[in-house]
C-alpha cells in the first residue's frame, strides 16, 4: 500500500459538500449546547448540589458525593460514544448529531425540574444520577460527530483549523453556563453577605433556570445541523460499499493501538480542564478558617476570574489549530505536554502569590488547555479510517474522560483534603498524567498528512 502522504497528494482533493459557514456553524454551537450543559451541571455540582441532593453533614463528604454524580457521566460517556459511533459509521453524521443534542437537551431540562433530598430523600439523588448519565451519554456521541462534521469538510491543509471549531464549543459554553448563574447569583444576593451559600431564592429556584434555559438552545442547534448535508467522505465511503457493518468490532479488531494512543493523548487535556474548573471552583470558593481551607474568595468574584482565565482557553484553542497545521499535531502537543508538566509543579508558587498568582494560575492553566484540545479536534479523527472514524474517535475520546475528567474532581479534592488544604499533590497529579501523554505522544507518529477519505486507510500514526 501506498504511504498515506502519497495518497493525498496523488488526487484532487473533493470540494467539501456543506459551505464553509455552515460547517463552522453546525460544529460549533452544537458543542457549545453540549457543554453548556455539562458545565451547568459542573457549577451546580460545586455550588448547589450539596446542600440540595444529600443529608446535611460533612461539607467535604457532601462535595465529594456530589463530584462522583459528575463522574458517573464519565462512565455513560463511552457507552454514548460506541451507540452514537455505530450509527454515525453506519447511516451518517447527521442524524447522529440530531440525536445526540435532543438527548443531551432533555436530560439537561429535566434535571431542572428534579425535587431536592428534602422533598424525597434518597430518590432525589438517584434521578440526578439517571439524569446525569444521559448527559454523558449523550455527549459520548456528540463530540465526535462535530468533529468529523469540522474536519470531513475542511479544505485541503486546513483540518486541524476546522477541528478548532467545536473545540471552541468548550470555552463558548463554559462562558454563558457560568454567566447565566453569575448574572442569576448577582440577582439573588446572598441573605447573609459574610455568608460563602447562595441566597435562600437562589437554592430554591434560582439555580433551576440555567437547566431550563437549555431547551432554547437545543432549538437553535437543531434548526442549525438539520440544514447539514452528509461529508463527501462519508458519502463515498457509502457509495464504494465500503461501510462496516460492525464498526465497534472492526475498530477493535483492526485500530485498537489507535484506541490506546488516542486514550493517552487526551487524558493530560481532561485531567487539567477539569481540575481548572471543576476542583477549582470549590477550592476557590472554599473559606480559608477551616480544616481543609482553600482560597476564600465569593462565589462571584472567583467566577469572574474563572470566565478570564476561560477567554484564553478559548484564544489559543484557535491558535493552536494554525500551528497544528503547519508544524504537525504530534510536535505541536508534544511541547504543550511539557509545558503542563512543568506547570503542574508550580501550583504552589502560583496559588501563594495572592490575586494576581492566582489570576496567572488561571491564564496559564488555561492558555495551556486551549493549546492542548484544540489540535485534538484533527488528531483523534485522523488515527481511523472513514468507516470506523465516528466509533474509534469518540471511543478514544471518552474512554479517556474515565481515567482523566471522572475522577480529576475527585483525586483533586481527596488530594487536597490530605494535604491539608495544600494544592502541592493535586498539581503533582496533573504532571503525572500529563507524562503519561507525552509518552504515548513520542510513541506515536504524524497524522496531518494522512488521506482523510480513504475508507480502508490504515492510519500511519503507530509505529
Amino acid at each position: 500500500m501506498s504511504s498515506t502522504t502519497s495518497a493525498s497528494t496523488s488526487a484532487a482533493p473533493s470540494a467539501p459538500a456543506n459551505p464553509r459557514n455552515r460547517v463552522v456553524l453546525a460544529s460549533l454551537i452544537g458543542t457549545t449546547i453540549e457543554f453548556y450543559d455539562f458545565y451547568v451541571y459542573a457549577t451546580a455540582a460545586v455550588l448547589v448540589f450539596p446542600h440540595l441532593f444529600f443529608p446535611a453533614g460533612d461539607p467535604t463528604t457532601a462535595l465529594l458525593q456530589s463530584f462522583a454524580i459528575f463522574g458517573a457521566a464519565m462512565v455513560a460517556r463511552p457507552v454514548g460514544a460506541v451507540i452514537f459511533g455505530h450509527l454515525g459509521d453506519k447511516h451518517g453524521r447527521k442524524a447522529t448529531l440530531v440525536g445526540a443534542l435532543l438527548t443531551m437537551g432533555v436530560a439537561t431540562f429535566l434535571i431542572g425540574l428534579l425535587p431536592t433530598y428534602l422533598m424525597v430523600g434518597w430518590f432525589a439523588p438517584l434521578l440526578l444520577v439517571i439524569l446525569r448519565i444521559a448527559q454523558g451519554f449523550a455527549l459520548g456521541g456528540e463530540w465526535s460527530g462535530a468533529a468529523l462534521v469540522a474536519t470531513e469538510n475542511a479544505p485541503e491543509g486546513k483540518r486541524a483549523w476546522y477541528g478548532t471549531f467545536p473545540q471552541l464549543g468548550a470555552p463558548i459554553g463554559f462562558i454563558i453556563a457560568n454567566g447565566l448563574f453569575l448574572i442569576i447569583a448577582a440577582l439573588l444576593p446572598s441573605d447573609d453577605p459574610n455568608s460563602s451559600l447562595p441566597s435562600a431564592a437562589f437554592l430554591d429556584w434560582g439555580w433551576r433556570i440555567p437547566f431550563l434555559f437549555s431547551v432554547v438552545m437545543v432549538i437553535v442547534g437543531l434548526w442549525v445541523r438539520l440544514r447539514l448535508v452528509e461529508s463527501t467522505a462519508f458519502s463515498k465511503a457509502s457509495k464504494e460499499g465500503k461501510l462496516t457493518k460492525l464498526p465497534l468490532a472492526s475498530v477493535f479488531k483492526n485500530h485498537w493501538k489507535q484506541l490506546i494512543l488516542g486514550t493517552f493523548f487526551m487524558l493530560a487535556t481532561y485531567v487539567l480542564f477539569y481540575l481548572m474548573t471543576t476542583f477549582s471552583l470549590g477550592y476557590g470558593t472554599k473559606p480559608t478558617d477551616v480544616p481543609v481551607p482553600g482560597l476564600g474568595y465569593s462565589y462571584t468574584t472567583f467566577v469572574l476570574m474563572l470566565i478570564g482565565g476561560v477567554v484564553f482557553f478559548g484564544i489559543f484553542t484557535l491558535l493552536s489549530g494554525p500551528w497544528a497545521d503547519r508544524w504537525g499535531r504530534r510536535k505541536t502537543l508534544i511541547w504543550v505536554t511539557l509545558g503542563i508538566i512543568v506547570f503542574g509543579l508550580l501550583w504552589v508558587p502560583f496559588l501563594s502569590a495572592g490575586f494576581p498568582g492566582v489570576m496567572a494560575w488561571l491564564i496559564v492553566g488555561f492558555a495551556l488547555m486551549g493549546m492542548t484540545f484544540g489540535p485534538m479536534g484533527a488528531l483523534l479523527p485522523e488515527l481511523f479510517p472513514t468507516n470506523v472514524r465516528y466509533t474509534g474517535s469518540g471511543i478514544s475520546y471518552n474512554v479517556s474522560s474515565i481515567l482523566g475528567a471522572a475522577v480529576a474532581p475527585f483525586i483533586g479534592t481527596a488530594l487536597w483534603a490530605a494535604g491539608g488544604g495544600s494544592p502541592f499533590w493535586v498539581g503533582i497529579y496533573l504532571s503525572v498524567m500529563a507524562v503519561l501523554t507525552l509518552i504515548a505522544l513520542i510513541v506515536s507518529k504524524e497524522t496531518k498528512d494522512v488521506d482523510y477519505e480513504s475508507a480502508g486507510l490504515e492510519s500511519s500514526a503507530v509505529l
